[in-house]
């Protein structure tokens, strides 16, 4: 037929449906490790898949006021190596490199992003000293959301400092998306169940302690779990929230 584009429907694996099918269609929820369990037993491919957290918020995203952004160190990291862009200048600048930074610079790295070079963007993410603002403005427009920022610990007066978090693989940045959902990485299904279920604490703790005030009603609505390659798994949002409460620090 002309004029329309007919989509393709997706197809999942005999595997996964089997999987779907034997976590309840998606409509049973399990206690924080119970759900943890299932998404290790589901975690069947030939790689070590991420694990991750999706949190439905009770935020209206499109309101200033009730942006849910902020970032977290896990105790157990997130078993995922990440490349680092750093814009420092002198002693700041070789600490960054000592902590493992992939590049370093400054007026030298703007002049070539202004002349067109691209290959910031193979880098995860951007650090920045507080002192290298005024120079990184100049390309704001390039790299957009890309853009060291405070609210995400980004910018900060001790660069190495984020540039060694990030490279244990501890430091997680969450922000809310359009929907009203938050998406974190918590770690690997080779971790233990220990391991993930701390992690997921953790950054429940995280997101509790940056709800807005002007949120009303039901803050965390719902919290699923699942591997790279694998089904969603539904967390019991009360339990959840009462051991994420009991988190210290």
């Amino acid at each position: 037929m002309r004029g329309r584009t007919i989509k393709k429907k997706q197809r999942h694996s005999e595997r996964y449906m089997q999987a779907v099918k034997a976590l309840g269609n998606g409509q049973q929820t399990y206690s924080p490790i119970e759900a943890i369990r299932k998404v290790k037993q589901t975690a069947t491919a030939k790689f070590d898949e991420a694990v991750d957290m999706a949190v439905n918020l009770g935020v209206d995203p499109r309101k200033s006021d009730q942006m849910v952004r902020g970032v977290v160190n896990l105790p157990h990291g997130t078993g995922k190596k990440q490349k680092v862009l750093v814009f420092a200048k002198g002693e700041q600048a070789d600490a960054a490199r000592e902590a493992g930074a992939d590049m370093v610079g400054a007026e030298d790295i703007v002049e070539q992003v202004q002349k067109g070079w691209k290959g910031w963007k193979n880098f995860d993410l951007i650090v920045a000293g507080q002192d290298m603002m005024p120079i990184i403005s100049r390309i704001g427009g390039v790299l957009k959301a890309r853009m060291p920022n405070p609210k995400s610990g980004t910018v900060s007066p001790n660069p190495a400092k984020v540039v060694q978090e990030i490279k244990q693989a501890s430091r997680v940045e969450y922000r809310v998306d359009k929907a009203g959902i938050v998406h974190m990485p918590i770690g690997r299904a080779s971790f233990s169940e220990e391991q993930l279920l701390e992690n997921m604490l953790v950054a429940l703790n995280a997101l509790l302690k940056a709800k807005p005030a002007t949120s009303k009603g039901r803050y965390l609505q719902k919290i699923t779990l699942s591997s790279t390659m694998g089904p969603g798994v539904q967390v019991d949002v009360n339990e959840a929230q009462r051991l994420a409460e009991q988190v210290k620090g």
